[in-house]
């Protein structure tokens, strides 16, 4: 997930910032190869409070439909 995220999000704002410029490809490269570890961590570091949130809302949805 956090592979085609980062990939997906740098790509575009890499192209929305230089456009298809002659070194497109090597300025996404470097932008993702930082993107890349920040977003596997971000996904380890907010993975359990996501889903406690996402349990929490699914109760009260529960609970407000019975």
């Amino acid at each position: 997930m956090g592979f085609l995220m980062s990939l997906t999000i740098t790509l575009v704002t890499t192209f929305a910032r230089i456009r298809a410029a002659e070194n497109f490809f090597s300025a996404w490269l470097e932008v993702w190869s930082v993107a890349y570890p920040v977003a596997v961590v971000c996904i380890w570091i907010y993975k359990p409070f996501s889903t406690k949130l996402t349990d929490l809302l699914l109760k009260k949805l529960r609970q407000a439909s019975h």
